[in-house]
């Protein structure tokens, strides 16, 4: 496995972590091909991003921006400076850019869906809160909730069940992915301090499946982003 350059994530952006050893013409290949790996998680998000590992100059830094632009959807709000405030940065960078736009437009949504609740989009779809029971997420691609989910959500709404779901907390009413239907009996109330256990769910065989996420899987999603494919 190439770990030339590692993909890490929070809530609010990701942080790429580079190999300061090889030249740069090669990292660059690294890069690339890590950011096309994992397009299909990031979809259209809007995030901050920082670099670590190794110094770069401001003509590189614009050199990657541009790989990263050319191999994923990722819209780059800013890049954040290396420092043990970033975390704050990130979230006050993505939360004004969430502010310039509608939390209803798909892609990204902020808050926590309550009952009676239905949220709609036409892309892929990153809700930053808890999906509540009696709440409602339709997406024609796929579901990713940094929060619990413990609503109604539809993944692949135009019939596509390559799609998937993530959840930090999976406990969902029920979930559809394409034309595969499941239920989840009542899950236990989340216990204070209770560990975070984060899941995928996909459909295998015509079937749906909840498994737990590999934690090198989950750092390379945005808090849960990486590489391939979750299955693997």
């Amino acid at each position: 496995m190439d770990n030339s350059v590692i993909i890490k994530g929070n809530k609010h952006g990701i942080v790429v972590v580079m190999d300061e050893n090889i030249p740069f013409d090669e990292l660059k290949e690294a890069l690339a091909e890590k950011f096309r790996s994992a397009s299909k998680f990031f979809d259209k998000a809007n995030m901050a991003v920082s670099f670590e590992g190794r110094k770069i100059s401001a003509s590189e830094e614009k050199e990657i921006l541009d790989i990263i632009a050319a191999n994923s959807e990722l819209n780059i709000i800013c890049v954040v400076d290396n420092d043990k405030l970033r975390d704050e940065y990130y979230k006050k960078a993505v939360d004004t850019k969430l502010e310039e736009l509608s939390t209803h437009t798909g892609q990204f949504y902020k808050g926590t869906l309550r009952s009676g609740q239905v949220l709609e989009s036409e892309s892929s779809i990153i809700i930053l809160g808890d999906v509540n029971p009696g709440a409602r997420v339709i997406s024609t691609g796929n579901v990713v909730v940094l929060g619990s989910l413990k609503g109604l959500v539809f993944a692949g709404a135009n019939g596509n069940q390559d799609s998937f779901v993530v959840a930090l907390e999976m406990a969902p009413m029920q979930i559809r992915i394409g034309d595969v239907i499941a239920r989840s009996g009542d899950a236990a109330p989340l216990k204070p301090g209770r560990n975070i256990d984060p899941k995928i769910a996909f459909v295998d065989d015509n079937n749906i499946y909840i498994e737990k996420l590999d934690k090198n899987v989950l750092s390379d999603i945005c808090l849960l982003y990486t590489s391939p494919s979750p299955r693997d």
